[in-house]
């Protein structure tokens, strides 16, 4: 039977938004929302930080933390010091972001499902483009687009809109295909994880700007579980102000 832990990284420095994890959501801070959402839907969890203030947050409400490396370039790399410093013997490692509060159920239980199949390497969820978005959310290059095979495993991932579609306006490509936009949660099988941290950038990476391309660049396989959950994501002071109000709405 396979084993998932949750890997939460969580730093303290943030350009936008300095100091985010430890920032007040209704009464908790925002990493032990996120800690508190996901911990009974894995067989463990951890949070992965290099700053005390945090480590000693999660502490104080019996979380598990690992403090690791300050140098880190990725949530992946801190992601995976973590891991070997816990010395979990889980088989799967979910990536779980540390400013999204309220991940669903739905969706850990999707990227899990994908490790159903033996040729995943990779999981990570995507969510239908409704016809309702319109050209300008569709083309957002800030929303990455990911084409998807028969056996729903990612071909290419892009921050322009594709698949191209010919013989009609840009304004009804939405009414003649299902785009999907990648959400950017990933789980990866262990000796897969400990493999892409060692991997140099590629040039499909460099060009786009998008770690995933280089993990295909090398054959990895990726598989996409399908979500109709929007994710909400907290960059920013704004951002913690409707994820407030979110939470409010949602828990009266």
């Amino acid at each position: 039977m396979t084993k998932f832990i949750g890997i939460i990284p969580a730093r303290y420095g943030s350009t936008r938004f300095p100091a985010k994890p430890l920032a007040n959501l209704a009464g908790k801070t925002i990493i032990r929302r996120v800690y508190e959402n996901v911990k009974d839907l894995l067989d463990e969890v951890i949070v992965a930080t290099d700053d005390q203030r945090i480590y000693d947050e999660v502490k104080s409400f019996s979380g598990n933390v690992i403090m690791t490396s300050p140098d880190h370039q990725s949530g992946t790399d801190r992601c995976y010091e973590a891991f070997k410093k816990s010395l979990s013997d889980s088989d799967v490692i979910i990536n779980i972001q540390g400013d999204e509060p309220f991940i669903h159920s739905s969706q850990i239980e999707s990227l899990k499902r994908c490790f159903d199949d033996s040729a995943t390497d990779i999981a990570t969820l995507v969510k239908p483009f409704a016809k309702s978005d319109g050209w300008e959310k569709l083309s957002n290059p800030n929303s990455p687009k990911v084409i998807l095979n028969k056996n729903s495993e990612a071909v290419y991932f892009s921050r322009s809109v594709i698949p191209f579609i010919r013989n009609y306006p840009q304004a009804e490509w939405l009414d003649h295909f299902t785009f999907y936009k990648h959400i950017g949660i990933y789980a990866y099988r262990a000796d897969v994880l400990e493999k892409i941290t060692r991997l140099p950038q590629s040039p499909l990476e460099i060009a786009e700007s998008l770690e995933q391309l280089r993990w295909i660049d090398n054959g990895l396989t990726i598989k996409a579980g399908i979500t109709n959950i929007e994710t909400i994501g907290i960059d920013t002071p704004e951002d913690l102000e409707n994820a407030i109000q979110f939470y409010l709405q949602n828990n009266k």
